[in-house]
C-alpha cells in the first residue's frame, strides 16, 4: 500500500492504518529499536508506542516521508526508554559508544542560540552527506542514525570493520 494511503487511513481514522503501517514499516521500526535497546521484549513495546504515537499524531500532521516520520518516533521512544533503563549506569553496546563519537557535535535543545546552532548544524550534516559517495554516506546513517555495530555494517558493506 501506498504512504499516502495509509496516512489517509489515520486521518479517517481506520484502525486499518495501523496493520498497513505494521506490515509494510514494522521491520524497519523494530530493527531500530532492537539496534538502540538490544531486548527484544523493550523493542517491541517501543514499536507498539510507536503506532499509538502515530495514531495520536495523525491528524493534525500529514507526514511527507512516512518511514523517515516512523523511524524519527521509534529512534526517540527508544532512545527515552533506553536512558530511562541506564540511568544509573550507561551499560555496554554500541549506542554509549555511538553517542561518545558523535559527542560535542550535536548542541542540547533549549536557548535560541542552542536552536540556531542545531540548524546549522542540521544543515552542515546535509551537505556533508550529500557530497559523501553513497557507500559512505550510508554507512555515517547505519552507525548513527540505525545505530548498527561497527560490525554488522562491515559485514553489510564487505569492508574491513576498521574501515568502518
Amino acid at each position: 500500500m501506498e504512504d499516502s494511503a495509509i496516512v489517509d487511513l489515520y486521518w479517517a481514522r481506520e484502525e486499518r492504518a495501523l496493520t498497513e503501517t505494521d506490515s509494510k514499516y514494522g521491520g524497519m521500526c523494530r530493527t531500530i529499536a532492537f539496534n538502540i535497546l538490544r531486548d527484544r521484549w523493550d523493542s517491541e513495546e517501543c514499536v507498539n508506542d510507536t503506532w499509538l504515537r502515530a495514531w495520536n499524531t495523525m491528524p493534525p500532521q500529514r507526514p511527507g516521508v512516512l518511514s523517515a516520520f516512523l523511524s524519527r518516533i521509534t529512534r526517540n521512544l527508544s532512545l527515552d526508554r533506553y536512558k530511562a533503563a541506564r540511568a544509573a549506569k550507561r551499560g555496554g553496546g554500541q549506542l554509549p559508544m555511538a553517542l561518545e563519537e558523535l559527542g560535542d557535535c550535536v548542541p542540547a535543545i533549549g536557548s535560541v542560540e542552542e536552536t540556531v546552532e542545531l540548524r546549522e548544524l542540521t544543515r552542515i550534516l546535509d551537505s556533508f552527506l550529500r557530497d559523501l559517495p553513497e557507500k559512505e554516506a550510508c554507512v555515517f546513517l547505519r552507525r548513527y542514525w540505525y545505530v548498527d555495530s561497527t560490525h554488522d555494517i562491515a559485514a553489510r558493506y564487505e569492508m574491513a570493520e576498521g574501515s568502518v
